[in-house]
């Protein structure tokens, strides 16, 4: 009985990430030869979402036992997370394993705004070691660049891509629906100049729950912006970016507030009652 073929080893992908927001990836391949192709699948999509859920990227020889593909920043990649696969010599797609990655440009990248949206890419690797990248196409982007504890509240400083601010630009504060807050939205006052804004979060008076953050740049009549760190090398902030809570007293009780990054490294707020 012929024993079974030992699996395939994994393929082994560097990524490169340029102050444009473009990827390279680097496909260790040796004694490859024909068409090859690294293939992006976008998670979760279906057949009412219009984006595209694949994206097909040639891989050219680079040097002996390397073959390279590129995602430029001009490349449109709808928001989401997408698998990392190689296709070689026409057989069957396998999926990559992250090797070597450099990501120090996108940690010191600084978008124009000018095309009105701000596209970010990160890979890394998953729990279960693959390689998937992680994007965002905001338009317009708020990016909140700084946050600090101050007398019982949160003050947030931040940058506008993609638009201005105008006067009468406000904030929101939207508690989650189903959460204590019972849906409840509080206007803040913003403090800011052209793409520059800054605001403060009163942490007396809210009830226990999670509220979003969310940025009106033109004021009540304009589009609002879900407020999010993204302009980084971090794909997922929560482990990594933790933040001092602070314990208040409010009418609803004694509460302990701190700012918080969900899991698409938006900016949220969470309340937690202390009383028994």
């Amino acid at each position: 009985m012929t024993p079974p073929a030992p699996p395939a080893a994994p393929l082994r992908a560097d990524c490169i990430g340029d102050s444009a927001g473009g990827l390279t990836f680097d496909v260790a391949a040796r004694g490859n030869a024909g068409a090859a192709l690294l293939i992006l699948r976008r998670r979760g999509s279906d057949a009412d979402d219009a984006a595209p859920d694949t994206v097909s990227l040639p891989l050219a020889p680079a040097a002996r036992g390397r073959l390279r593909a590129a995602l430029p920043s001009s490349v449109s990649l709808p928001e989401g997370r997408w698998d990392a696969y190689a296709r070689l010599s026409d057989g069957e797609p396998r999926r990559l394993v992250p090797g070597v990655t450099d990501l120090r440009s996108l940690a010191e990248r600084t978008p124009s705004g000018l095309l009105g949206h701000v596209a970010v890419r990160i890979p890394y690797a998953t729990r279960q070691g693959n390689l998937t990248v992680r994007s965002w196409l905001r338009a317009p982007h708020a990016e909140a660049v700084d946050l600090r504890l101050a007398s019982g509240g949160l003050t947030v400083r931040g940058r506008v891509y993609g638009t201005q601010l105008v006067p009468g630009a406000d904030a929101e504060l939207r508690a989650r629906p189903g959460d204590g807050g019972g849906g409840g939205v509080r206007r803040l006052d913003v403090a800011g100049e052209r793409t520059e804004f800054a605001f403060t979060v009163p942490y007396e008076g809210l009830v226990p729950g999670d509220w979003d953050l969310w940025l009106r740049p033109a004021g009540g009549s304009g589009p609002v912006v879900r407020l999010a760190r993204l302009l980084d090398d971090v794909a997922d902030k929560n482990p990594v970016l933790t933040f001092p809570r602070a314990r208040v007293r409010t009418p609803h009780g004694h509460v302990e507030a701190g700012p918080y990054y969900t899991r698409d490294n938006d900016l949220s707020l969470a309340v937690t009652s202390l009383d028994a």
